[in-house]
């Protein structure tokens, strides 16, 4: 055994100091780190911390090559920070007084944003607004905010401890818990008693939630182990029953529970997903490769970095290492005067929350909250050319701070691709019996911005998508491994009682538990400008008088202008439908109406925990499906900023506590998308994709149709690609 934890600790030595030797971004002669030299999980993640040199993949050898950032200088306001503004951050900080003997564990480091009026007034070729810094901190067990002027080089404010609550976990608080196990004499009985090698097992870190004052004072995680014999996907090999507690500030073991010792491991048989180790083809018909040629090159540009321009839509985007992927300052052009007109501010998704349904001790604290625990940036890897993005996307990297402060690149992160599934903008026929023969249709291409976050067995698809006739569409697709418990049974039929378990048995003595999937998204609607309203436009049954009608009943449409938070705070009811608008009560159409947008909601999945429930206190965002909030630049991530280990004193749900005045303000709007999961054999080894979305439409924002009078596709308009004959 002792030779083995030695071997462990080398291993883990070795890759800590080549990560941290990869991150130094050395002012003579820059050079980032590039996760995609990583197996995937050295990059991030709550649950994916391993060396495997088998775990490759055959799509590995497409990730494209990244550019060089190390002389880039921002342009706009909004642009994320610069290697070299990393830098000097980093420099500020270590000779600020606070740090100057100990440099702090870095765990969040971007763009504090200037002032939305400063952004707004600000044009191009204007001076760049002064560019500051926001750094969430860890020192001594302790959380620090501060902000950071570039311009003046200083610390201009420093808060600590302002909530409950700590910080993302870093890359060092990952690895260290992860090894304890190997070096700990009731780990090792335990697995031998199970007949394990400990160079099959890899041990991953699942965040530990908040469950009440008992567990204040201290940051803890939890460790589970996973077997890694005969497959890369360990996920569906736990060691059940088995669990460490750590304290991450001690790096000590706190408590052990080992109550699984007569569960097996499952097999590893068909286990693996990777193309590489298949060994048969799947029984169905081969599709031929399919691509859609663009010979002409894509229709929208990237000016600057981050200025998106396609067909009617301009806005910014970029990558940020706690929401993943951010679209500000998105405007569209109007189709019969060419002004472009706001749309929305920002958006981006806030919040992902994450319970599942399980009571046992190493079960009942998997409740995890993703952008805030381990980040949605933090954990996208490079997207696959031609698989996760189609030919001639435009592909956008990630900067970002690592735990030591120094910067660190997540290549080809998002990227940015026009769409044609064969879709239909609009059309209409009339046969020769109306005294027409019409025929028009007009395809629909429509571009889209994604990004996709591994968070550990997870993965996130995020598609920002935008059309020509003004519709803003975010869709999140789930696929990536089930988090499963181990069982003593093989099949339904050795089951004393199905409703006692947590979830179907998905193969043999694999339990995919019953979980949920909340991602809450902040929207930052400026229709036509800041000055809005949150209109209820509710569909009400109306019964017809006594002889007025042969009908009975009919619906009619009652808006209701929220005046204050409490009147936007909306439970989606399937017989109780409404409409929901954002309007500009000071901006009106050639008829009167006011211009506005209206959310469709989708993923409707609501939280039927118990609001008293310590997940739900931490989450109560989720508590409504919608919520308008006035516009606070510190108002922007739901479950607070000091997420790890809170109490939910900091969340959406207490700001909207305040009640404030809504109507014909600068106001947020928040959107929660949900999804129940029972999960079935299908998902087993790894999922198929599963997609929401919702929607933001206009509604009397444009005089008429905006594409009314866009160009048909014609035949001498495409090119016509034929396969080349067999010899």
């Amino acid at each position: 055994m002792e030779k083995t934890s030695c071997l462990h600790f080398c291993l883990v030595s070795c890759l800590i100091l080549f990560f941290l030797g990869r991150s130094w971004y050395p002012p003579s002669k820059p050079e980032l780190p590039d996760c995609s030299g990583f197996p995937s999980p050295w990059c991030t993640s709550k649950n994916r911390i391993f060396s495997n040199s088998k775990a490759g993949s055959i799509l590995k050898a497409q990730i494209q090559k990244s550019a060089d950032h190390s002389a880039e200088t921002p342009h706009h306001p909004l642009d994320p920070l610069t290697v070299q503004e990393i830098n000097r951050v980093r420099a500020i900080l270590s000779s600020y007084e606070p740090f100057s003997s100990t440099f702090p564990t870095i765990n969040t480091l971007l763009l504090d944003e200037p002032d939305k009026l400063q952004v707004l007034e600000w044009k191009k070729g204007d001076p760049l607004l002064p560019r500051q810094a926001t750094v969430l901190a860890l020192l001594n067990g302790q959380s620090h905010v501060l902000s950071v002027d570039l311009d003046s080089n200083s610390v201009t404010s420093h808060a600590i401890n302002p909530s409950s609550g700590y910080p993302m976990l870093s890359m060092n608080d990952i690895l260290g818990a992860s090894q304890l196990p190997f070096y700990n004499a009731e780990f090792n009985k335990s697995m031998a008693a199970r007949g394990l090698s400990l160079s099959d097992l890899i041990c991953l870190t699942p965040s530990a939630g908040w469950f009440g004052p008992n567990e204040e004072g201290k940051r803890v995680v939890k460790v589970q182990c996973f077997s890694t014999e005969g497959t890369a996907n360990f996920y569906m090999r736990p060691i059940e029953g088995f669990t460490m507690t750590v304290d991450l500030d001690k790096m000590e073991v706190m408590k052990i529970s080992d109550t699984g010792r007569a569960i097996p491991v499952p097999k590893s048989t068909n286990t693996d997903y990777r193309y590489t180790v298949q060994e048969k083809q799947p029984e169905m018909e081969r599709i031929n490769p399919i691509s859609i040629e663009q010979p002409k090159g894509p229709s929208f540009i990237v000016e600057d970095g981050h200025i998106v321009k396609w067909a009617n839509w301009v806005f910014h985007l970029k990558a940020d290492q706690r929401a993943g992927l951010v679209i500000s300052q998105a405007m569209v052009m109007d189709s019969e005067t060419g002004e472009l007109r706001k749309v929305m501010y920002k958006g981006f998704s806030s919040e992902l929350f994450v319970p599942y349904m399980d009571l046992d001790e190493s079960w009942y604290f998997k409740s995890y909250m993703d952008a805030g625990e381990f980040g949605l940036g933090r954990t996208a890897l490079p997207l696959v050319p031609l698989n996760d993005c189609p030919r001639y996307s435009y592909y956008m990297d990630g900067i970002f701070a690592a735990s030591d402060g120094k910067p660190v690149l997540q290549p080809n992160m998002i990227c940015l691709f026009e769409r044609y599934a064969g879709g239909i903008s609009w059309r209409h026929s009339e046969n020769l019996l109306n005294g027409f023969q019409i025929r028009e249709a007009r395809p629909k291409v429509t571009l889209v911005a994604r990004m996709a976050a591994s968070v550990g067995n997870y993965d996130y698809i995020f598609d920002w998508e935008f059309q020509t006739d003004g519709l803003i569409r975010i869709k999140v697709g789930l696929s990536g491994m089930l988090m499963v418990k181990g069982s003593p049974h093989q099949n339904v039929y050795q089951v004393p009682d199905q409703d006692d378990m947590s979830g179907p048995l998905i193969s043999e003595n694999v339990i995919g538990v019953v979980h949920d999937h909340f991602i809450t998204f902040h929207l930052d609607m400026d229709i036509d400008g800041a000055n809005n309203s949150f209109v209820n436009v509710n569909l009400v049954k109306e019964e017809s008088l006594p002889g007025e009608s042969p009908r009975k009943s009919y619906l009619k449409a009652k808006r209701k202008i929220a005046k204050t938070e409490k009147d936007a705070q909306i439970k989606l009811k399937l017989y109780d439908p409404s409409e929901f608008h954002m309007i500009n009560p000071s901006r009106r159409s050639r008829l009167g109406n006011p211009t506005g947008y209206k959310l469709v909601p989708g993923g409707t999945a609501a939280s039927l925990l118990d609001h008293d429930d310590p997940p739900q206190q931490r989450s109560a965002f989720t508590n409504n499906q919608i919520w308008v909030t006035p516009y606070n630049k510190s108002e922007q991530w739901a479950g607070g900023l000091l997420v790890y280990q809170s109490r939910g004193d900091d969340t959406l749900a207490v700001w909207s506590e305040r009640n404030r005045p809504i109507e014909k303000k600068d106001v947020v709007l928040w959107y929660t998308m949900g999804f129940h999961h029972v999960p079935c054999q299908e998902d087993f080894p790894v999922m198929p994709t599963v997609t929401s979305s919702f929607e933001l439409k206009p509604v009397n924002f444009f005089q008429r149709n905006p594409i009314l009078r866009a160009a048909p596709a014609f035949e001498k308009d495409l090119p016509v690609c034929w396969p080349s004959a067999s010899s």
